[in-house]
């Protein structure tokens, strides 16, 4: 009895799973304030990185992680913001002879992407530290990855990972495009908790069925007005036709504050964490974001930032 009573107290003061928001910064144009988009789901020594904007090997030294705690890495869409840390991810395992093969699961086109990187990768684990003879690992056998389209479920450890695809892309489904490129929203399932995570996306039902009852949602949100003049500022001279581009993917392709929380409503979430902040952050801006949010949703709202845990 002594023994079942100890075994149930442990379980219960152990702690919960913790998602961390290593980068809170969306693309295009990069900020001091924040990093771009990374985020790290921590089950006791074990870290399990989902997308990995620039800067995301610094981000997990700063959140008191090392490279070997990551097994694995999940990509919502392969826009570099979300991508463009994981080579050095890759590299500086690869260079500090970290063995453990580590999985990348992300859409169509993660092969390709990690195939590329493995290839960049090869003259420097040629070269070594400059000692004969002495090669870092194959860059190409500390990675494997796995492509995932919507509706998937995979099983890792004691955790279920399920998938949807969302509204980040037009491409007609079916498609040439639709099957070549897509960009997903996840939901990790553990023992103890439920954490979806929208990605880039707009309006969904797809990620709201996905995100069903969670017990926190890490959504994106958009500030359309600071995101384009941040734009304009670090590219003054973009032509009129790209600009339009650019403001019909930013318009649709994203969720504003107020469908932030039609989303979280809709899906019954516990609590939801904004991440995802393209326009950077704007404190004058902030009452606003909550009560735009708070008109479809009456949980808990955090406004994340860089190392912020949950």
């Amino acid at each position: 009895m002594l023994a079942l009573a100890l075994a149930l107290l442990a379980v219960v003061q152990a702690p919960a799973d913790s998602w961390i928001t290593l980068g809170t910064m969306g693309g295009p144009v990069a900020a001091p304030e924040r990093a771009q988009p990374a985020n790290a789901l921590l089950r006791g020594g074990e870290v399990y990185l989902v997308d990995a904007g620039d800067g995301a090997a610094q981000q997990l030294a700063k959140a008191g992680l090392r490279l070997p705690q990551v097994k694995a890495v999940f990509l919502s869409h392969l826009h570099i913001d979300h991508t463009g840390g994981l080579a050095a991810l890759i590299g500086l395992r690869d260079q500090t002879d970290v063995r453990e093969v580590l999985t990348i699961y992300g859409p169509p086109g993660t092969r390709a992407l990690v195939d590329g990187i493995v290839a960049s990768l090869k003259p420097a684990a040629a070269a070594g530290y400059g000692i004969p003879g002495q090669r870092w690992p194959a860059p190409e056998s500390i990675v494997r990855v796995v492509e995932l389209a919507g509706g998937a479920s995979v099983r890792v450890g004691d955790m279920t990972v399920r998938t949807a695809q969302n509204t980040h892309y037009d491409f007609a489904p079916g498609g040439a495009d639709d099957r070549a490129y897509k960009s997903l929203s996840y939901r990790f399932d553990t023992p103890r908790r439920s954490i979806a995570y929208t990605g880039d996306t707009g309006p969904s039902p797809a990620v709201a069925a996905l995100a069903k009852g969670a017990d926190l949602l890490v959504s994106e949100m958009i500030d359309l007005d600071l995101t384009l003049a941040r734009v304009a500022q670090n590219s003054p001279g973009m032509p009129a036709p790209a600009r339009a581009k650019l403001v019909q993917h930013l318009s649709t392709h994203h969720l504003t504050p107020d469908a932030v929380g039609a989303l979280a409503g809709s899906a019954g979430v516990k609590a939801v964490a904004v991440t995802h902040f393209a326009g950077g952050s704007d404190p004058a801006r902030t009452a606003d974001y909550r009560a735009r949010i708070a008109k479809g949703f009456g949980g808990t709202i955090a406004l994340a930032n860089d190392l912020d845990r949950f």
